[in-house]
């Protein structure tokens, strides 16, 4: 039977924010519901909140190990997704869609994708989830729209695995690896775990024979360098839209579309985006003031930097902090 469809409805996205970043008793209501577009009344998805070991790297990994018969029901999170099985089996539901998974095989699962699995005995698999903007930098910012899902949703791509024995065994080691790298943490691991998380975006990138993630144009990538280069030189200004499309030489109504096409993202998210990794770099390395931060990086509405603070880390600047000294410390 095939899985319930539903669909995200956002409501009220006022908010006002306290000193440590969270909704004041007087803000405005704010989130995601999601509701049925079909089917008879079963249990809500739930959203799975990834919290990672190490704040720096945006990734989770680890290996658990089912010892019965067992199941997760539906659920969704913002971070990809690849499942490694070593031993025992597992069925996994994405959506319409549904995979038997046995030693060796690999599944992804793309952000924001529903999906549950059920597992038959002994079962020990590698479960790695990250986000894929901090494995993007300035020089391949524009490989990212591949995995953004903006033409297909990334579960599409699974056919790599299941026709390319080739490919799923070299992302399997890939996959062992990085479990390896974080379980052990020697020097210079949070190098290795990112080498090796662009090993696996690059290896699904040319192998994808059906194109089922997204293709570009390298003209594109191009047309967008100067545009690229010019927000980088320009994290701590107050950026215009005007101006970046005087420098592409497009409209605005066409920079917009163009933008997002081309990055997966539109230019205001990339712009917040950009301008809150900066704000990291400052409040690990400076001593200054929240408000200072702020400031510094062009955000000097506070509420405006804690939302967007807490969108891309899911905990305000302080916390960050906070969370910092207390991994350096360990």
């Amino acid at each position: 039977m095939s899985p319930p469809i539903w669909r995200m409805v956002a409501f009220n996205a006022e908010a006002h924010y306290n000193e440590e970043g969270n909704l004041s008793p007087t803000g405005g209501k704010c989130g995601i519901k999601l509701q049925r577009k079909v089917g008879p009344a079963k249990v809500e998805p739930f959203n799975e909140k990834v919290v990672y070991e190490n704040p720096l790297l945006s990734l989770r990994v680890w290996q658990p190990i089912r010892k019965d018969d067992d199941f997760t029901n539906w659920h969704y999170h913002r971070q990809l997704e690849l499942l490694y099985i070593i031993k025992g089996r597992l069925d996994v539901d994405v959506e319409e869609d549904s995979y038997h998974l046995e030693p060796g095989d690999i599944i992804m699962i793309g952000a924001s994708q529903l999906h549950r699995d059920k597992s038959v005995g002994h079962l020990d698999y590698i479960v790695l989830q990250f986000e894929l903007e901090p494995f993007f930098d300035q020089s391949t910012i524009a490989y990212m729209r591949y995995f953004s899902e903006t033409e297909n949703p990334l579960s599409m791509a699974n056919y790599i695995f299941q026709e390319n024995g080739k490919v799923k065994k070299q992302i399997g080691d890939y996959i062992r690896q990085l479990h390896h790298e974080a379980e052990r943490k020697e020097t210079g691991y949070e190098i290795a775990v990112s080498v090796l998380i662009k090993q696996i975006l690059l290896t699904l990138l040319r192998n994808d024979n059906r194109k089922m993630l997204a293709e570009q144009d390298d003209f594109d990538r191009l047309r967008l360098k100067p545009v690229l280069d010019y927000v980088e030189n320009r994290l701590t200004d107050r950026i215009q839209v005007e101006e970046v499309c005087r420098i592409a030489n497009m409209s605005y109504y066409y920079f917009v579309k163009f933008f997002k096409k081309t990055i997966g993202m539109s230019f205001t998210e990339f712009v917040n985006y950009r301008k809150i990794k900066w704000a990291e770099r400052i409040l690990l390395t400076k001593d200054l003031s929240i408000t200072e931060v702020g400031e510094r990086i062009g955000m000097p509405n506070m509420a405006h930097f804690y939302k967007m603070f807490k969108k891309y880390n899911d905990c305000s600047p302080k916390q960050f902090q906070r969370k910092m000294l207390d991994w350096n410390r360990q």
